[in-house]
């Protein structure tokens, strides 16, 4: 049997090929192994391999990589030795990563140097940060995409990937959204000690271009939050450098009534959460990718997300307190009917196990040749 390899580092990329690990795995026509390391391995974070655990998934093998120290680039070599020796062991026919962290680079580094299939998903995606970089330099390092949509295909065809080795699959993350075998809004209020009738979600992440922005962005954030005198569910921020920035600010929210901080959820609590708030507030790709899909309004603040996607659900306003609350009125009064992105209907599982079965992704070569494009 050919043996697969996912590898995951944060709570969100494993929120989206979640459904892909279930369905290949249950099919019992391939070897599945999970690579675990990142954020998933941080106290501080919530450490959620244990969610991993709970999955009942096979062969999970964690990895630490960093510590406390934000140095991107030496926890990037980190998981490349560590990754490297990993997969000399198993010896995988296909390394899966996803989106734009310094995980996926180097499991898309580590497959590309020994001549191992890596397919990306969710590359042709843009945003306005150092996260854009690392996404087309994982997309140029693969050599088989899933992309979420026609627009991506068509940004990785314009960077010289060929038409025949990009599969539009959509976006995992709406396999588990769609499904019925999610937990009720009580049960999960219950099971987080929530007890908010109305309700947002905050999500903010450090922009490590803007370093030195940071903190005075957290300040006017935390300000404004506090103002507004609404209730939030506060979800840690991200590892990048930065967030002990963002995590200092964040101290004058404890002990309030009206906010419920947590370092991590688990996904599928998460999204029930998710569909029931008012709004969600921050940088997160959360905003423009789940909350339109259930319709939710979304505070779209600063850079990180720039030109990731135009919605008529997302708000989009400067870190500037006197914005912020402006944006938090019109996000509370804002009457959507349906929603306008295009990220897939709900069935990038069975897309990707239809894809597994056929020979063409196998036989993808691992010799990349740049395809220009034609004029006329």
């Amino acid at each position: 049997m050919k043996k697969i390899v996912f590898l995951t580092g944060t709570r969100a990329d494993f929120g989206k090929i979640k459904s892909l690990i279930k369905i290949a795995q249950n099919s019992n026509l391939f070897d599945i192994y999970i690579f675990v390391t990142g954020m998933h391995m941080i106290d501080k974070y919530g450490k959620t391999i244990n969610e991993i655990y709970k999955s009942n998934f096979d062969n999970i093998y964690p990895f630490i990589n960093h510590d406390d120290i934000e140095h991107m680039d030496r926890n990037l070599a980190k998981t490349i030795d560590g990754f490297s020796h990993y997969i000399g062991e198993i010896n995988p026919d296909l390394i899966i990563v996803h989106g734009d962290r310094i995980e996926a680079m180097a499991g898309a580094i580590v497959g590309s140097l020994n001549n191992i299939l890596v397919a990306h998903i969710e590359g042709g995606e843009i945003s306005g940060t150092i996260d854009e970089l690392i996404r087309h330099s994982i997309s140029k390092l693969s050599h088989i995409h899933l992309v979420s949509n026609k627009e991506a295909k068509n940004r990785l065809i314009q960077m010289g990937e060929k038409n025949t080795s990009i599969f539009t699959i959509g976006s995992p993350d709406l396999d588990i959204m769609n499904s019925k075998d999610l937990p009720s809004l009580e049960f999960v209020k219950k099971y987080y000690d929530i007890n908010f009738n109305d309700y947002s979600i905050l999500m903010f992440h450090p922009v490590t271009t803007e370093i030195n922005d940071i903190k005075n962005q957290t300040k006017e954030l935390v300000g404004s939050i506090l103002k507004s005198g609404k209730q939030y569910i506060v979800i840690y921020p991200n590892n990048d450098l930065g967030s002990n920035y963002i995590l200092d600010e964040y101290q004058k929210l404890n002990n309030n009534p009206n906010i419920k901080i947590f370092p991590s959820l688990r996904f599928e609590y998460f999204l029930i959460l998710l569909k029931n708030t008012q709004f969600v507030i921050g940088n997160s790709s959360t905003g423009l990718r789940e909350a339109p899909y259930y319709n939710i309004p979304t505070i779209n603040i600063g850079s990180r997300q720039h030109n990731r996607a135009i919605s008529r659900n997302i708000i989009n306003c400067e870190c500037v307190q006197d914005e912020i609350l402006k944006a938090i009125n019109k996000a509370s009064n804002l009457n959507l009917s349906s929603k306008d992105i295009n990220f897939g209907d709900g069935k990038s599982d069975k897309l990707f196990l239809k894809l597994l079965k056929t020979t063409d992704i196998w036989n993808t070569p691992q010799q990349k040749q740049f395809q220009d494009i034609k004029n006329g």
